[in-house]
């Protein structure tokens, strides 16, 4: 049986790729399985995960037709998943050798759904650790007691999927698929929903993830319409929370983090393309007209003058229809 199934979407990472395939060679073994999705990159990159597929033990290698986005390659390989666990890589990133071993021992002592790890984020030459936002490490915890608080940065805000391992009945259960065609934010709803939803997690301090930032090709770089689906992501967030049992505790941390990423987009309003910094504006206003607006008045009264009142004379905007039902 697999023990491990290892999914990493690429899309012209051509100069990166290597590395990561590199990376996962020194983390092989006979009951791991490296599922390749290529997102149909337009570079040379098809090309080195075909050498890849025929050197790496246990290699996958599937191709989209059409580019579909991060979300969507990542299901790709979760329908093709056969592994016991399940974890995730981006293809321009890279990996501490036997890490992958030491993430499997883990979760097999604790026996939890799923675990959340630290990781190394490399920008040029610098390397800084981050680490998930829980204090107590290698404890089997409830996923939705570590939701709150709201005005804190807490493990949905540690949002990166490929930082853990997810037991495979998480997979059965429906929780582990993204939303498709999400470009960016993709990861929010998904780790909001494991967090509602599943029964137990844990955090380690386990290094061996190391994330590339800066990357030229990223979305996390680039002011194109793409970025707006932030938007998409945090309304699917507040929808679900909002039908929660626990809705009245859980939507003021949901709310709030909407709206620090969104005033986090404005204030950096100038990278934009002009005709998406007129939508961002628009469809920022239908945003917060559509929140639960007695959780959304509370939210910006908590919030720091500067950003709550850019958001309140956001909201007072005129809307245009079109962006009203977003």
């Amino acid at each position: 049986m697999v023990k491990l199934s290892v999914i990493v979407p690429f899309y012209n990472v051509q100069q990166y790729a290597p590395d990561t395939l590199k990376s996962l060679r020194a983390n092989a073994r006979d009951d791991f399985e490296f599922i390749l999705v290529d997102d149909c990159s337009t570079d040379e990159t098809p090309d080195v995960l075909e050498r890849a597929a025929g050197e790496l033990p246990g290699a996958v290698h599937l191709r989209h037709e059409q580019n579909g986005g991060l979300a969507t390659a990542r299901n790709t390989g979760l329908d093709a998943a056969r592994g016991e666990y399940v974890t995730f890589l981006d293809g321009d990133d890279w990996l501490a050798t036997g890490y992958y071993e030491q993430l499997v021992a883990a979760i097999e002592e604790l026996g939890c759904d799923f675990l959340r790890t630290d990781h190394v984020q490399c920008t040029a030459r610098a390397r800084a650790v981050h680490r998930v936002p829980v204090g107590p490490r290698a404890t089997v915890l409830s996923p939705r007691d570590v939701i709150l608080p709201a005005d804190r940065s807490t493990s949905v805000d540690y949002a990166f999927a490929w930082a853990g391992i997810y037991h495979r009945r998480l997979l059965d259960r429906g929780l582990l698929h993204f939303t498709h065609g999400l470009r960016t934010a993709e990861d929010r709803p998904w780790i909001w929903r494991l967090h509602r939803e599943a029964e137990s997690f844990a955090a380690v301090s386990l290094l061996g993830v190391f994330y590339r930032r800066g990357v030229a090709s990223s979305l996390t770089q680039i002011g194109d319409v793409r970025q707006l689906d932030f938007l998409r992501a945090f309304d699917q967030v507040v929808e679900e929370t909002a039908q929660d049992a626990e809705a009245d505790k859980l939507l003021p941390k949901a709310v709030r983090t909407y709206c620090a990423i969104m005033a986090h987009h404005l204030g950096a309003i100038e990278r934009f393309e002009p005709a998406v910094a007129r939508q961002l504006r628009s469809l920022s206003s239908a945003a917060l007209r559509r929140m639960p607006q007695d959780v959304l008045a509370d939210v910006l009264d908590s919030m720091d003058t500067q950003r709550a009142n850019q958001l309140r004379r956001l909201r007072r905007r005129p809307v245009s229809p079109r962006a009203a039902v977003a």
